[in-house]
């Protein structure tokens, strides 16, 4: 918002000096140039920060389902010996 009050300026100076020498159109640019440098210093670090969670994350997701992965086995193992150790009962009576 700041880069586009800005260039704002600079055209309001424009048409009030009725020239377009450096004098009048700098002051305006310049003011948009700060606030995308400022825009910038904010954004870069909340992506970086933001990629290093979501990372962070998607390591802590994978460990989750290899975990749940590993009681999913366990318990299909168990279902499968409750059911095949009675049909072994009936057919060694």
């Amino acid at each position: 918002f700041g880069t586009v009050w800005g260039i704002m300026n600079a055209f309001i100076g424009i048409s009030q000096a009725q020239t377009t020498n450096l004098a009048v159109v700098a002051p305006g640019i310049a003011e948009a140039l700060l606030a995308t440098a400022m825009g910038l210093v904010a954004a870069i670090p909340a992506v970086v920060i933001y990629n290093v969670f979501a990372r962070s994350i998607a390591g802590y997701r994978q460990i989750l389902a290899d975990a749940s992965a590993g009681v999913e086995r366990l318990v299909s193992r168990d279902l499968d010996f409750r059911t095949v150790a009675p049909a072994k009962q009936l057919a060694a009576e």
